[in-house]
């Protein structure tokens, strides 16, 4: 079941040195993943994997929702992906997911444990998105302000992967897990998930009570696009 700390609004919330990088506007289209990993192992390309994670580890809010789609898918074609890898780190505050109100030992925990976990896996979203719910909690509001830019512009880069309306437009995830973190920020609740041939899941949902803000509209599920991190774990776990 999805932790109920929120899940970051993908398109209103603003950085904090440049408010207008926000207003962009998400470009929905079919990423041509080949071309993708072609241009992010390229060290000659403005799309080069490490070129791009220096500029999201610097908070370089010049960096583009293009670039954030290339960093994001392109972390399937990396040497270290595994899109099924837990970090040690996440299961130590999992007893403090459920509180809305922690004390300062706790924070000062959850917060200890996130940025580990962040450091083991950058795309963690449940994590980076507990870390805000914190950070605004201790009302740290810059390094808040910080890392929800960065969930809003991954969370903005799958959703410029397709409508998630049918297998054809389904969303691209580099992770199953950021399948449920993209139902909970449309106003959503998974109750179930079926696996499609020959790499889509899809869930099933019902409206989330408590989070009316994103949902315009009543949908009974949505599809998700899983073949490249099923192939990739298949290279690298044989077995």
């Amino acid at each position: 079941m999805i932790c109920h700390v929120p899940v970051v609004n993908a398109q209103t919330t603003r950085p904090a040195t440049n408010q207008n990088t926000s207003k962009r506007k998400i470009t929905v289209e079919k990423p041509n993943l080949d071309q993708i990993k072609k241009v992010t192992l390229d060290p000659k390309s403005p799309y080069y994997f490490p070129k791009l994670k220096r500029k999201y580890e610097s908070n370089d809010t010049t960096m583009t929702n293009d670039e954030y789609r290339h960093f994001y898918l392109g972390y399937m074609f990396q040497e270290d992906f595994d899109p099924y890898r837990i970090s040690p780190y996440t299961s130590k505050t999992d007893n403090l997911r459920s509180k809305t109100k922690h004390t300062k030992e706790e924070i000062d925990t959850i917060r200890k444990y996130a940025q580990l976990a962040l450091e083991d896996n950058p795309f963690d979203l449940r994590q980076m998105s507990f870390l805000v719910h914190v950070l605004k909690e201790k009302r740290k509001d810059m390094s808040a302000k910080i890392w929800e830019y960065r969930l809003e512009h991954l969370l903005g880069a799958i959703k410029s992967t397709g409508t998630g309306e049918n297998v054809d437009n389904a969303w691209y995830v580099i992770s199953p897990m950021h399948e449920y973190d993209m139902v909970q920020l449309l106003g959503y609740e998974a109750t179930d998930a079926q696996f499609i041939e020959p790499g889509y899941d899809y869930l099933t949902v019902v409206p989330d009570e408590t989070n009316k803000t994103r949902r315009d509209k009543t949908a009974d599920g949505f599809y998700f696009n899983i073949i490249i991190p099923q192939e990739q774990y298949d290279l690298k776990h044989p077995e």
